[in-house]
């Protein structure tokens, strides 16, 4: 069975979420580079993939996807075994959780904290802006109150939908890596020892640290 290919810089964290599942659930992959200094992402061959030329977009065989979540959930049901379940679909109340807490990352935790990456990390490197400190200091304050509801939910469970790992921790994996590694303001989970300790257990997933070895190095 060829490798399914995912198109799109490693560094990228919608790239990344898709990585790590594919790195969770051990499937053999090929990850095509797009040249986005280049305007590689708005030529006519990946805008055929991605209609909007944006990444990741996912070839498995003559199927074609795109959009990284809707990309991490067929990665996580393609590849499902009774050793790695990360959408949990077999109970009902175990699927509700992960969706739960999927949103809760699109709409809440993304917004608050991505900025930040983007000001002080992403933006200086790849475009060579200055960083919009008010941008920064008004998500900071955002964050902290996406992470004090965090730290309340961690507080009574080990993990986001329960006891176990799911997509729902999987999908903070990219943004949350760069807030850490790539800017000041790592110290932000020092004041939410609950949050602190589900990153510091995530990160020591063999996933996760194949993944951040080289993300910095790969924007």
């Amino acid at each position: 069975m060829a490798p399914v290919k995912v198109f799109g810089p490693a560094g990228s964290t919608n790239v990344a979420r898709v990585l790590v599942c594919l790195e969770e659930v051990g499937a053999e992959y090929e990850l095509v580079d797009i040249d986005f200094p280049g305007k590689g992402h708005k030529r006519p061959d990946h805008l055929a993939r991605n209609p909007f030329g944006q990444v990741p977009a996912l070839q498995d065989g003559d199927l074609v996807l795109f959009e990284s979540r809707a990309i991490a959930k067929y990665v996580l049901r393609k590849y499902k075994s009774e050793q790695v379940d990360l959408l949990r679909e077999g109970s009902l109340e175990e699927a509700a959780m992960v969706d739960i807490w999927t949103e809760v990352e699109t709409h809440q935790y993304h917004p608050a904290l991505s900025p930040i990456v983007l000001e002080c990390f992403i933006y200086p490197t790849l475009r060579g802006l200055l960083t919009n400190q008010r941008i920064v200091d008004e998500s900071l304050e955002k964050a902290k109150k996406v992470l004090e509801i965090y730290e309340a939910h961690l507080s009574k469970h080990k993990y986001l939908a329960g006891d176990f790992v799911s997509f729902a921790d999987l999908n903070h994996f990219a943004c949350t890596f760069y807030l850490m590694d790539a800017t000041p303001y790592a110290s932000l989970f020092d004041s939410y020892p609950h949050v602190k300790a589900w990153w510091e257990d995530l990160m020591s997933r063999p996933s996760m640290k194949k993944l951040g070895a080289s993300m910095t190095t790969r924007v």
